[in-house]
């Protein structure tokens, strides 16, 4: 069976702030930019990886959701609980100090982990944590 990852969804209330940092500090391409109803779905994605794309969406966009878990969303995603991404990168250092200078909020700096590989965290604009591995040479 060939199962790939193809979409991945991140919560953000402010499309243009999340738009300047995973475009202009992670270096991501912007792949759509869509309004529905009021709404609006950015694409985001790595040159690197053209079958992939995070979906940055607003937290209260399911159809489903009623309207106190659309607030309860909104509030997780305010304070910051609400899961992210983990990405790959060849130098965790030098990706760290880039991220860092933008002036994300800083979850951790790089350091090496017992699992084996080198790591650091951040939280994007919204408010979503994101991590950077980096996998020790082969």
């Amino acid at each position: 069976m060939d199962v790939r990852l193809a979409q991945c969804f991140l919560a953000v209330d402010d499309h243009d702030k999340a738009i300047a940092f995973y475009r202009d500090v992670l270096g991501m391409e912007i792949r759509n930019d869509v309004g529905f109803e009021g709404m609006r779905w950015v694409t985001v994605g790595s040159p690197l990886q053209p079958d992939v794309e995070i979906v940055l969406e607003p937290p209260d966009a399911s159809p489903d959701a009623s309207p106190a878990d659309k607030q309860a969303l909104n509030e997780l995603l305010a304070k910051g609980l609400l899961r992210g991404v983990i990405f790959t990168t060849p130098d965790c250092d030098a990706l760290y100090e880039r991220v860092r200078e933008s002036g994300a909020d800083v979850l951790q700096e790089p350091m090496d982990q017992p699992y084996g590989v080198r790591d650091c965290a951040f939280r994007d604009p919204a408010g979503n944590q994101l991590r950077f591995i980096e996998r020790p040479a082969t």
